[in-house]
Order: C-alpha cells, then sequence, then structure tokens
C-alpha cells in the first residue's frame, strides 16, 4: 500500500477527530451523558463523557477515504485485496459500529452488566463471523502447527472481549487510555506493515490518528471524555488490529506481542480481580485500587500520572518492536523481563492489595469500607489476625 494512502488516512482520522470532538461533547451534554464528580472520580467538575462519537466518525472517514482512494486508482488496493479471501471487511466494519453503540447506549442510559456484556460478545461473534480469527498456531518447539478448530472462533470472541474491556479499566485519567490506545497502535502500525499485513497497518494508523486528534481536548485539563462509547471502541479495534496478522496462522511472536502491548491495562484488570478477591468482594465491584488510582496516592498529579503510565507503554511497545528482530529464545527473555519488570512495578505500587473491606457496624450492618473510612485500619488488622 502507498504511504501516501497512510498519511492520508491518518491525516483524515486526526482531522476529523479533533474537528468533531466539540460536537460530541454538545451531543454528551443534550443526552445527560456527564460524569459528576464522586467519591471513585478524579474530575472536580461535571465532564461530558461521549467522545466516541468523534473518534467513530474520525474512523469511519479514514476508512471511507482509503475505499474511494482505491476504487479510484489514486493508490493500490492492496489494503482491500490483502486476506480478502480471509476477511470480509464490511461485516468486520460492522462489527466497529456494534461495540460502538454499546458503548453509546451505556453512556446515555446505562446497561446492567449482563446486557452489556451480551452485546459485546455480539460485536465479538460478528466480527469472527467475518472470518477474523485466530488461525492455526505454529509449534515454536517442533515442526507443524497446531489446529484449533472451533476453538479458534472461541477463544477470538473471548480475546476481543477481554481487549475491549481492559482498555475501558483504565480510563479513569485524562487522556489515559486514549494516549496508550496512540502509542499501541502506533506499534501496532509499525509491526504490522513490517509484516507485509497492510489490512491491520491500515486500521492501526487509522486508529492512531482517530486517538491523537481526540488527546487535543481529553489530555488534562479534559473538556470531555472518551465514556464507554470510546473506550470500547479502541480496545475492540486494537484486539481487531491484532488478530489480523494471525488470520492465517499464529507464530509465538504475534501471539505475545498483544500481550507486551498491553500488558499496563491487562495487569490493571488481574490486579483488581486477585484485589477483589482477596477482599471477598466482587470482581465487579470498583475500587480506588487501579494503577492511576494508585499513582495518585503516591502523590503524583494527574499528567504525572499519564506521562508515567505512557513511558511504561512506550517502553513495552519498544520491546516488542526488538522481539520482532531477534530468535526465538531472546524473544522468549526479553518477553519474560519486560512482563517481570512489570510486576515489580505493581508490587511497588500495592496494586494487589485490596482497598475494600467488609465491615459489620454494631448493630451487625454489612458494609463496603475503604481507607477514607476511620474503621478500615482496624478492620484490616482484624481480617489479618484471622487469616
Amino acid at each position: 500500500m502507498d504511504w501516501f494512502a497512510f498519511a492520508c488516512a491518518f491525516l483524515t482520522a486526526f482531522l476529523v477527530t479533533l474537528l468533531c470532538t466539540p460536537v460530541a461533547r454538545r451531543i454528551a451534554i443534550a443526552l445527560g451523558a456527564v460524569d459528576r464528580p464522586a467519591k471513585r472520580r478524579v474530575n472536580r467538575v461535571p465532564i461530558p463523557r461521549m467522545g466516541g462519537i468523534a473518534v467513530a466518525l474520525g474512523m469511519a472517514c479514514a476508512f471511507g477515504l482509503l475505499a474511494w482512494g482505491a476504487k479510484a486508482g489514486v493508490w493500490s488496493s492492496v489494503f482491500f485485496s490483502e486476506g480478502r479471501q480471509l476477511v470480509n471487511y464490511p461485516v468486520l466494519g460492522l462489527s466497529l459500529v456494534v461495540i460502538f453503540l454499546t458503548g453509546a447506549v451505556d453512556d446515555v442510559r446505562g446497561l446492567r452488566p449482563l446486557p452489556k456484556l451480551c452485546l459485546q460478545v455480539a460485536a465479538a461473534v460478528v466480527a469472527a463471523a467475518s472470518g477474523l480469527v485466530i488461525g492455526n498456531v505454529v509449534n515454536p518447539f517442533a515442526p507443524g502447527e497446531v489446529n484449533l478448530g472451533w476453538m479458534g472462533y472461541v477463544l477470538t470472541v473471548v480475546y476481543l472481549v477481554a481487549f475491549a474491556n481492559i482498555i475501558n479499566l483504565i480510563d479513569g485519567l485524562d487522556g489515559l487510555a486514549s494516549g496508550v490506545s496512540c502509542i499501541s497502535s502506533l506499534t501496532l502500525f509499525v509491526l504490522a506493515f513490517n509484516a507485509g499485513r497492510y489490512d491491520a497497518a491500515g486500521l492501526a494508523i487509522v486508529l492512531c490518528g482517530a486517538t491523537l486528534g481526540f488527546l487535543r481536548y481529553n489530555f488534562n485539563p479534559a473538556g470531555i471524555f472518551l465514556g464507554d462509547s470510546g473506550s470500547l471502541l479502541l480496545g475492540f479495534s486494537l484486539g481487531c488490529i491484532s488478530l489480523l496478522s494471525v488470520t492465517r496462522v499464529a507464530g509465538l511472536t504475534m501471539i505475545l506481542l498483544p500481550l507486551v502491548l498491553a500488558w499496563v491495562p491487562i495487569m490493571d484488570t488481574f490486579s483488581a480481580i486477585v484485589r477483589r478477591r482477596r477482599a471477598h468482594v466482587s470482581v465487579g465491584q470498583a475500587d480506588k485500587g487501579h494503577i492511576h488510582h494508585r499513582l495518585i496516592q503516591e502523590g503524583f498529579n494527574q499528567r504525572q500520572a499519564v506521562l508515567l503510565i505512557y513511558l511504561w507503554t512506550f517502553l513495552l511497545c519498544a520491546g516488542a518492536i526488538v522481539m520482532t528482530q531477534v530468535g526465538l529464545w531472546p524473544r522468549i527473555a526479553i518477553f519474560l523481563f519486560l512482563m517481570a519488570f512489570s510486576a515489580l512495578f505493581a508490587v511497588k505500587l500495592r496494586l494487589f492489595q485490596p482497598v475494600l473491606l467488609h465491615h459489620y457496624d454494631s448493630e451487625g450492618h454489612d458494609e463496603l469500607i475503604s481507607p477514607d473510612d476511620p474503621s478500615f485500619a482496624e478492620e484490616a488488622h482484624r481480617q489479618h489476625m484471622e487469616r
């Protein structure tokens, strides 16, 4: 695919998102989709939360331009012909629409967890129906491939739903989710282009342009949030990009790379599950123990915390690129080093320590308490002694 086409796609996504974000802000206010200050939130004033509208419009216009340019012969049509027998791109686009609408409805009306999950699964099923399915896995230790069969479809659905939600979970500070997605999508563009997967590269550069344009209004102090309409779309798109490179055969490197690129939100999600299980509360119970909360508690302001996570993500992405340039065992060594370094950072931030505890008051009523409550330290000590 021509570099000119990639540049046009990036600039279109960037400019359309940049211009449409103020419009999205007004739409969110009109619909009442506004995040108001609360105990778990860091914003001190009401902020609209449907930035996903601008991101989606930027991506849609960029794809429209790519399709028009290929049909008119302005540039090569390799973006659409690459893997055509494997992926139906209009159907894949439909899955992105479904995940965006799921988030938009949640932003405006609020969805219960089960219906929201079902709609996410539906979007992933549509993507799998398009042909975006994890292919056979290359055996790194012996000749041949492992045929996943129908399990490939199940793993694809689980993978896409998980990716959508891990980006959604880190969307807690101004510019955090959009910035991490921008860095990750740019890295995926480099990897996909070098691998000759121009369909994946096209989607990646469009996502990079849209998130960069949105950051103009989303970076601290933010005038608008992504909302679920944006964060679910970003995570789902990142998952689709990584899968476009493995629709035929999945090598060990291509399996590990998405884990490296998204390791910050993956670790944040994993630590939240462990933290809540240790506290004997539901894994769906929101708390203030995420990476960004811990950094704020350590004394960083919003900008410093976000920039630190940007740097962390950048280093992981640089390591992912290096992994593609070395042999099998060095790849594994780099992967393990990056994971171990991140794990040590997580322990330092106390990501696995509970921040919510069950507490029975003098009348025997069960309530959840946090470190802000005077009885938290006493209850934590009591539960520790009981263990």
